[in-house]
């Protein structure tokens, strides 16, 4: 738990502005937009940017997008240490956001000045690929967005949520509005992104495709520093992660003694819990007891009343329950992992498909490749709307759950939505590749087949449906679940979910192309025509293994223990005023 920087109460007349509420949403969201902005407008056509202004092959870019959105999502680890233990949530989103900004400049200089990219393609010859120094500066403007992304990702939805007093019963509603609030706005910047920003890049060049997210995300930046009068800052109260390896050291210390017999003699410290446990504190649970002996007091552990213990020999029962919960999380968070995986093949080979694929509207405007994503996210906000204003209400007459259905059946539905995504997508490049065949442009790669681009719509759409109810889960999940002095990291959490499932698309990609590779040239996921490979048998592949993954979520969370929490009364202190409740807001 954090502590709230108050200002000392003036002996005067002047009137003070409260901090913090609706005012800073401006200020805060500005950020998110431009950054979501930036990233969906970088990711979503940059393997066109890669395979046709760096003339990278088709595999290759597929990876390079994939590890620097794998490393994009596994920073916010880093970016939430450092907020949670040294600088605090502004200072962390403001430097971070310098050096986001920093990368995309970079990038679009790239873009814009000939001598930092390979001379355009003549013809039909052979495309000459980017040197190790135009390379380099690609690398490191990935890097430094990966950086800066690492930093504003896990903090910006924490700091919004911090605007808000959860103890006022006037604000304590309005926390979880900002959390629609936060999806729908990142929803609107994301679909700006696939449309305005993509059609710019296609038809009026990259210079200005790249350039616009970049002069957004120097006037967020602006905004952003502008509000630091109205906003509540927080102060750092140590990392969660030094709690947790303290619990770990601990326990392994006093791993030879013997099991105290009655759980009411471990080791508990009030005063030394209260900035984190306020919601309430953990109790004991039967399962890992072999942590429980990190709380089991020795004579080398006497501590004098008001003195703290040694935190690396002695630590209380309620941080021992905080690492007991991280632990029950990981098969949950490890089951989410798959489906990024599935959905990270919409920006690589879904992307190549529709660029082979008749896109006009009309005789005069073509739907630039890159914007097929609208459909997922037009089918995730729709679907979003629709789950709150029409399924909760209509579940909750069955199940008597306030929200309708628990995170983890929310999550469950995704799974299987997700697996009918990727099963509907082999189908559709059965079709696309039947079509080739029928006109005679099997081995013409570059060549447009007289398929409409909408075949590609259904796959899109259940991507998008998915991600409203498997995504959205989990963030809710671990916002839930985690430790209340882990909610700031927990989203850092959901983000690495994100990165080892690109990872896993990376691996995945590689392995295929490694041995489904034959004598005679072919190969499942060739590197320059899409029509002479595989790729239906790649989605039916990620079936089967969404699948066998969908079996194991199920198992996880039919064994799933809610943490249980003891709630003190706040009219007494007597224990016989605390209850203790199953932390699920379901």
């Amino acid at each position: 738990m954090e502590r709230v920087e108050e200002d000392d109460p003036k002996q005067n007349n002047v009137k003070t502005w409260p901090k913090g509420g609706l005012v800073t949403m401006p200020f805060i969201f500005s950020n998110e937009i431009c950054e979501k902005l930036a990233v969906v407008g970088f990711n979503t056509n940059m393997i066109s940017y890669l395979t046709t202004q760096l003339h990278m092959p088709l595999t290759k870019a597929a990876n390079t997008l994939t590890n620097f959105g794998g490393t994009a999502s596994l920073t916010p680890l880093l970016g939430a240490f450092i907020s949670d233990s040294y600088a605090g949530r502004f200072w962390t989103i403001t430097v971070a956001s310098i050096i986001y900004q920093i990368g995309m400049t970079c990038l679009t200089l790239s873009a814009i000045l000939p001598q930092l990219r390979p001379p355009p393609c003549k013809g039909e010859q052979v495309c000459q690929q980017a040197t190790a120094g135009q390379l380099a500066i690609l690398y490191g403007s990935l890097l430094l967005g990966a950086l800066g992304s690492g930093g504003i990702r896990p903090c910006v939805v924490a700091f919004g949520a911090d605007q808000f007093d959860e103890s006022n019963p006037k604000e304590a509603t309005k926390t979880w509005k900002y959390f629609n609030w936060y999806y729908f706005v990142m929803g609107v910047s994301i679909l700006v992104a696939v449309t305005v920003l993509v059609y710019i890049q296609d038809n009026i060049g990259w210079g200005w495709g790249l350039g616009v997210p970049t002069i957004a995300m120097f006037l967020s930046i602006i905004t952003f520093i502008i509000g630091y009068p109205l906003y509540r800052h927080m102060d750092p109260a140590g990392s969660p992660f030094t709690r947790l390896l303290q619990v770990s050291v601990s326990a392994f210390k006093k791993r030879k003694l013997a099991m105290v017999s009655d759980p009411n003699l471990l080791y508990r410290n009030d005063e030394l819990d209260a900035s984190i446990s306020v919601g309430g504190k953990l109790v004991h649970t039967p399962d890992m007891t072999f942590l429980d002996k990190a709380a089991i007091v020795t004579e080398e552990d006497t501590v004098k009343p008001g003195q703290a213990p040694n935190l690396w020999r002695l630590n209380t029962i309620h941080r021992v329950e905080e690492l007991k919960a991280v632990i029950r999380m990981g098969p949950i968070w490890a089951a989410g992992i798959l489906l990024i995986t599935a959905y990270a093949q919409q920006n690589t080979f879904s992307l190549q498909q529709a660029k082979t694929m008749n896109r006009h509207l009309t005789k005069s405007f073509e739907i630039p490749a890159g914007s097929m994503t609208v459909f997922t996210m037009v089918s995730m906000l729709s679907t979003i709307a629709l789950y709150d204003r029409v399924l909760v209400r209509i579940a909750r007459r069955y199940t008597g759950l306030e929200r309708g259905i628990s995170f983890l059946h929310r999550m469950g539905i995704g799974f299987m939505i997700s697996v009918l995504a990727t099963l509907v997508a082999g189908f559709a490049e059965v079709k696309r590749k039947e079509a080739a065949l029928a006109h005679g442009l099997q081995d013409k790669a570059h060549a447009i087949i007289p398929i409409s681009v909408f075949w590609l719509v259904p796959q899109y759409s259940l991507h998008g449906i998915a991600e409203a109810f498997m995504s959205i889960g989990h963030l809710e999940f671990f916002y839930d679940q985690a430790p209340e002095s882990m909610r700031s990291t927990a989203t850092a959490l959901f983000w690495t979910a994100i990165s080892v499932g690109n990872y896993m698309s990376t691996l995945l990609v590689s392995l295929v192309h490694k041995f489904s590779a034959r004598a005679d040239g072919s190969n499942w996921l060739p590197d320059n025509n899409l029509n002479e490979g595989k790729l239906e048998y790649f989605y039916w592949l990620i079936t089967a293994l969404q699948v066998v993954n969908l079996i194991y979520y199920i198992c996880c969370a039919k064994l799933y223990t809610y943490k249980p929490i003891q709630i003190q009364g706040k009219d007494s202190e007597s224990e016989g005023d605390a209850g203790v409740e199953l932390a699920s807001k379901v």
